[in-house]
């Protein structure tokens, strides 16, 4: 088909085309795997055929002719499948397969240059269609008749009777209407949608306020009757008239103020239920169901495993369950990094299954599900598990913790460092894994929704991969605070508990604060310490926020509980670059704003003062003299665990160790304090280690400092960036140990004492 022509077709019809063949593709698929697990049945036929005829179909309408080749000829296959005169083996069902993948590549270039493309591909097709024909040989190459009466060109077929059974009529649905909508204006109209259902929460503060006044109404007519008993003396002749009748009056007015309090709270009522579901409505057309997402996931696991020489079979729930299309688009990529891990790490060969006492094909389950208004996406498989010991001599030997702070980790804590860029429990580099990336993404992905991610294993049994997600990025469910005088608002879902606590419940130690809770001792902070508001005096009765999960679990105090509230998210303005510890903001129904709390982010501040608290880590000006003082190094890095290990390896050596978060918090640090050095992690939030470097060597004032990085970087164009950046000397975390760095730390700055 020459491009005139092509033109002449309109890009709708083209869009049209595109989205049937990713139906009818995802639905060949499905099929295929279906029917490749019983290659007995001719049950899938039936749906495999409707499928490839709709696309032939679809395809000669657009003059897609290498689309209707393709179809047609897999059509040819099916039909002789059906018909008895092909056996088909795992062979045809892998030829067939890559029919469908030229289905898709075909689907996509009619984005592009189809002509191009079906020149490049013109002896690939020529092989696949030459391929199919030597299966089907001389059986039927043209479907029969399906429909009883007559059919229109292009029309699916029905299967034969012979084969397909006893025809079942089957009730008709009423078509479905469909709209298209660009997102862009889907997402301005759920934005109006969320701000309609703030807008009339207003309703609520000012019904109370006419309550208020209906009180002071009442007030005003008990001081008149209280007025016309206390009166003595000559009085007009008419007061004891004029004095009823504005006791009348005011009873009136009573009544009247009764009545639209009473019509103004239905208002209120009715406006709010109105607004909540046509918020809702909005939700559910910017809503897609699990499946989407998925659908291909099977034939990718199913490609995999047989690339490693396994069997592995894909069960997936929920796949009706609607998630918001944001957060679907953003899950694609973390979900395929699962599915990969699950295949390659935990499901076995099948000689290794049959020796374990398990069945040869493994089973790897994804599910997704709503629960306590959280969407939960799980991947489990019943493979080895992971070998913790194994992954504790890892972690020594890759120098992220200490051998005796390793062995008295928990699993939850072993687990932490599974999703640390670079690393990995493979010994060696494949294709498929090897790099410690594919857990990266996914805790990357997880953050940047507000998120969180959790592994449990059972060795020899398998291991388990949770994502907890929110439902929608465009209205969130929080606790809303105060904090010095400011509201605040905890994402609900990230919240343990709140709770009032007295004053004489508090322990100090060390300069820290602690209480008990649930039987352990949970550390106690005041928020407006966390976010650099400066010290607060500690009232006798605490409003507590307790946030984390364990071991990671802190309690912050806040001025007040203001109670719960869903909040239409508004993202920060980009010129106020990243404000620490929070992610986002929103308007609250006076229309005052309220700032959301990056309860991440809020934990690694958390533990940056708790570092910071103890005795030997007060800081020290920049007026100090340094001679004949102990050295004192900033380390810089976004993982408590790194930020820990190097603390206490520099404090055990005689250095005074401070740590931060992540560059911003670096760069602060080093303005406010004298250091001798710093070390920093090369990629972190907010600021990473690169730019850190940069701003300190361009500081007249800092220059001098020294700067060590560390990075899971091993490749020269890393290095070399580093130090042209100014570092002074670059280490990798892959391969230092304990005594390297301390080696590399004596080399810049000399011993302990200066």
């Amino acid at each position: 088909m020459n491009d005139s022509n092509r033109n002449e077709l309109g890009s709708s019809l083209l869009q049209l085309f595109r989205d049937e063949a990713d139906n009818e593709t995802a639905i060949l698929t499905a099929g295929l795997l279906e029917w490749e697990r019983d290659l007995d049945s001719i049950q899938p036929i039936e749906k495999l055929l409707r499928a490839a005829h709709s696309l032939k179909g679809a395809a000669r309408i657009v003059n897609l002719q290498p689309a209707v080749l393709v179809a047609h000829a897999m059509e040819d296959c099916l039909v002789a499948a059906q018909s008895g005169h092909v056996r088909i083996q795992k062979a045809e069902i892998d030829l067939l397969f890559r029919g469908v993948d030229l289905l898709q590549q075909i689907s996509k270039a009619v984005e592009d240059d189809t002509v191009a493309w079906e020149a490049a591909h013109a002896v690939e097709i020529e092989q696949f269609l030459a391929q199919l024909k030597q299966v089907v040989g001389d059986a039927p190459k043209e479907p029969p008749q399906y429909f009883r009466g007559k059919t229109s060109p292009g029309a699916a077929p029905e299967l034969p009777a012979k084969t397909a059974g006893p025809m079942v009529p089957r009730k008709r649905e009423p078509p479905e209407r469909l709209l298209r909508l660009a997102a862009e204006n889907l997402n301005h109209l759920l934005g109006l949608a969320g701000e309609s259902l703030v807008e009339s929460r207003w309703l609520r503060p000012f019904s109370d306020s006419m309550q208020r006044l209906k009180h002071l109404h009442l007030e005003v007519a008990q001081l008149l009757y209280s007025v016309r008993a206390q009166i003595e003396g000559p009085q007009p002749a008419d007061a004891d008239t004029r004095l009823e009748e504005a006791l009348a009056k005011l009873v009136e007015c009573q009544q009247f103020f009764a009545e639209k309090l009473e019509e103004l709270d239905l208002f209120d009522r009715r406006s709010a239920h109105l607004s909540h579901r046509l918020y809702l409505e909005v939700l559910r057309a910017r809503m897609r169901p699990f499946g989407d997402a998925v659908r291909r996931m099977p034939r990718m696991v199913r490609d995999l495993a047989r690339s490693l020489h396994k069997e592995v079979r894909l069960e997936i729930s929920g796949d009706n369950t609607p998630v918001d299309r944001d957060i679907l688009e953003r899950l694609e990529v973390p979900l395929a990094h699962m599915l990969r891990n699950a295949v390659d790490h935990g499901c076995e060969a099948p000689a290794d299954r049959e020796r374990a006492g398990k069945r040869p094909e493994g089973r790897i389950q994804l599910d997704a599900h709503h629960s306590a208004g959280m969407l939960l996406v799980t991947v489990s498989d019943d493979g080895p598990g992971i070998d913790l010991d194994r992954l504790r001599r890892l972690i020594v030997e890759k120098a992220l913790a200490p051998a005796p702070t390793v062995e008295k980790l928990s699993q939850a804590n072993l687990m932490e460092f599974l999703f640390r860029p670079g690393f990995t429990l493979k010994d060696t580099v494949t294709e498929v894994s090897g790099r410690g990336i594919g857990l990266d993404v996914v805790q990357n992905m997880v953050k940047s929704v507000r998120g969180s991610a959790r592994i449990t294993t059972e060795p020899g049994r398998g291991t388990r991969l949770q994502l907890q997600l929110p439902l929608t990025l465009s209205v969130l469910r929080t606790l809303l605070v105060s904090i010095a005088g400011e509201a605040y608002a905890f994402p609900l879902s990230r919240i343990h508990r709140t709770l009032k606590l007295s004053l004489d419940k508090v322990q100090t130690v060390e300069g820290r604060r602690y209480f008990t809770l649930e039987n352990r001792q949970l550390a106690l902070l005041s928020a407006q310490q966390v976010l650099d508001y400066g010290p607060l005096p500690l009232p006798d009765d605490l409003s507590v926020v307790v946030v984390g999960e364990n071991p990671r679990r802190y309690g912050l105090i806040v001025d007040r509980l203001l109670g719960e509230r869903e909040l239409v998210v508004q993202p920060l303005d980009s010129r106020l670059g990243k404000v620490k510890g929070i992610n986002a903001a929103a308007l609250m129904e006076d229309g005052s704003p309220a700032l959301i709390i990056d309860i991440e982010e809020m934990l690694d501040s958390i533990e940056g003062v708790l570092a910071a608290s103890l005795p030997s880590h007060a800081p020290r000006e920049l007026g100090d003299a340094v001679t004949g003082q102990r050295k004192r190094i900033l380390a810089v890095d976004d993982s408590a665990a790194v930020r820990e290990v190097q603390r206490k390896l520099l404090a055990n050596r005689g250095y005074i160790a401070d740590v931060a978060i992540d560059g911003i918090d670096g760069w602060n640090a080093v303005r406010a304090a004298r250091y001798d050095l710093v070390i920093t992690d090369v990629d972190m939030p907010r600021m990473g280690g690169i730019e850190l470097v940069a701003r300190i060597k361009a500081d007249p004032h800092l220059r001098s400092v020294p700067v060590l990085m560390v990075s899971y970087k091993d490749a020269d164009e890393d290095r070399l960036r580093a130090l042209q950046a100014g570092a002074d000397f670059y280490l990798t975390k892959g391969s230092f140990h304990s005594d390297a760095l301390l080696k590399a730390v004596l080399d810049l700055i000399g011993q302990p004492e200066g």
